[in-house]
């Protein structure tokens, strides 16, 4: 089904802007009891709101589909530099909210519980909300209470009979996986204690245009932020943008802190600049997108070129990091078995099953010890400099390949 209206602000006045062909769940990996089976496939296609900058893909997907398979497999631990950023932001958000020693912290989209886990160190109360349920028990293995669920309307009310009003509540990576954010939000504010504070964080579309990423595209991702249609959609449910950072993590992400309108001054003026930044950038043109699309084909085109010389050679190509932006990046580039020989990852989640409609056999980095001269590409290139030292460890002999996009 193709949505008609904007999902912040109801507009009518939506213009495609992206089209990178059809797409498989980025984020379900498969078993390999199951790869006779088809893959549900659609088309990933994104419109841009022209009242309110909010983008978002055309095509709806089924929410429990997407993430309620016991194959649902990215996990908030799967690296160090995960483990590291979840570690800092519990400390970060604890003290620019001056969040309370007894505080009841609800996280939407809770995965594996790691990140709740760091504020139950810190004796506040953790309580998650995860679709997954495979996800949920890897949490309570944790002590992070779990509702299995998509969050809403339902889960606020599970929520405020079994605990109460949450001092915050976090959505990270999540937020802009709902296919109503605005009966997402007041469910948020539902819950919301008096001086209490919602944070969220997600990749930041303006530097994924400018910088050419167009791998964090994907189903499980509805909605694509902006700082202005995220005090768009805050503003329906009553509350406040009162910070809007950019954080160092998926390449540039963006931390967003809201409040309920009568414990908040208003939108910041940090939010208010960012906002202005954006205008003035461009990223409500119909432009930017036109030079977005035409350098990533360009770019396909030159690299793909490249693969087939590196094959044809009699070479090897491995893919590092079995992650959904990964899979965006393989099927828009047409990369499967014959190209790419495996892709590697160390999560105990994935090994062993095989990429959405690529069909790659995932396995760990110590397949490389089995080459001499190899090529990798790197698709989990936020870490990419973490990568290639563990990769050194297993084989001298690498060699890098990976499109290179200039700029918008």
């Amino acid at each position: 089904m193709v949505r008609k209206k904007c999902l912040v602000c109801d507009s009518e006045e939506l213009k495609q802007i992206i089209d990178l062909g059809s797409h498989p769940f980025a984020d379900t990996f498969v078993p390999e009891s199951r790869l006779n089976e088809p893959d549900s496939i659609y088309p990933l296609v994104c419109d841009l709101c022209m009242q309110c900058g909010h983008v978002q893909t055309r095509y709806e997907t089924n929410p429990i589909a997407r993430y309620s398979q016991v194959d649902y497999s990215y996990t908030s631990s799967n690296s160090n530099f995960s483990r590291k950023h979840w570690e800092d932001y519990a400390k970060e958000v604890s003290s620019e909210v001056k969040i309370k020693p007894d505080a009841l912290v609800v996280e939407i989209g809770s995965n594996d519980g790691y990140l709740g886990e760091q504020f139950t160190k810190s004796g506040q109360k953790a309580v998650g909300v995860d679709p997954s349920p495979y996800m949920a028990e890897l949490a309570k293995q944790r002590g992070v209470e779990t509702i299995v669920g998509l969050f809403g309307k339902g889960s606020a009310q599970k929520i405020l009979a079994r605990y109460g009003q949450a001092d915050l509540v976090i959505a990270n990576n999540v937020f802009n996986h709902a296919d109503n954010p605005v009966e997402f939000t007041n469910a948020v504010a539902d819950i919301l204690s008096v001086g209490g504070s919602f944070v969220f964080e997600q990749p930041y579309w303006l530097i994924g245009v400018e910088s050419g990423k167009f791998d964090q595209i994907y189903h499980e991702h509805v909605s694509y932020f902006t700082v202005r249609s995220a005090a768009a959609v805050l503003a329906r449910a009553g509350m406040v943008l009162t910070s809007a950072k950019v954080v160092d993590y998926h390449g540039g992400s963006l931390r967003i802190i809201a409040q309920k309108k009568e414990d908040a001054h208003g939108v910041s003026e940090e939010a208010q600049k960012r906002i202005r930044e954006e205008e003035a950038r461009g990223l409500f043109k119909l432009e930017i997108y036109k030079q977005f699309m035409r350098r990533n084909l360009l770019q396909r085109s030159r690299f793909l070129q490249k693969v087939h010389q590196i094959k044809e050679a009699g070479n090897s190509i491995i893919a590092v990091g079995a992650a959904a932006k990964g899979n965006t990046f393989l099927n828009f580039y047409k990369l499967d078995g014959s190209l790419i020989d495996y892709v590697t990852d160390s999560s105990p989640h994935k090994k062993g099953k095989y990429t959405p409609a690529t069909r790659i056999p995932i396995v760990g980095d110590e397949i490389f010890l089995k080459y001499g001269k190899v090529y990798a590409l790197i698709l989990s290139w936020n870490i990419a400099p973490q990568l290639k030292e563990t990769l050194s460890k297993f084989n001298k002999n690498i060699e890098f390949i990976s499109p290179e996009v200039e700029k918008i």
